[in-house]
Formats: structure tokens, sequence, C-alpha cells
């Protein structure tokens, strides 16, 4: 277990991460939003927390962004 001042330096940055999420998806729908920052690397349920919406949502969005990429370094 991590001792309390770990901890403490792991909530601040998960706070400093959400804050940032808002920022890059604030003015986005929540389909640009999704695909935003899950480029920027974050996992479905931070960026559902952010877009307030659900990770079922966050996982077809970004599902959807992927088979596009795939399709297009196919040749596609």
């Amino acid at each position: 277990m991590a001792a309390p001042i770990e901890e403490k330096i792991l909530e601040r940055l998960d706070q400093i991460v959400r804050l940032l999420a808002l920022q890059i998806a604030s003015e986005k729908s929540v389909t640009d939003g999704a695909r935003s920052l899950k480029l920027a690397g974050l996992d479905n349920k931070t960026i559902a927390n952010v877009l307030n919406t659900s990770d079922a949502v966050v996982r077809t969005l970004t599902s959807n962004l992927r088979t596009k990429s795939t399709k297009k370094t196919k040749g596609g």
C-alpha cells in the first residue's frame, strides 16, 4: 500500500489529468472529445467521467476511431 504522501500525490495528479481533459473536451462534441482524449492516452473510465457519459459510449466511439485508423493504414 502506498504511503500517505504518495496517495496525496497520486490524487493530485489525477485531479490535474481530469482538469486538463476537461479543457481539451470543453468545446467539443462527445465524439470529438472522446477521440481527442483517447489519442491523449486516457482510459475509457476517465474519458467517460470527464464527458459525463458511460464507459460503453466511450468504448463505442473509440472503437470506431480504431476501425477508421486501421482502414486508413491498410489503404482503405
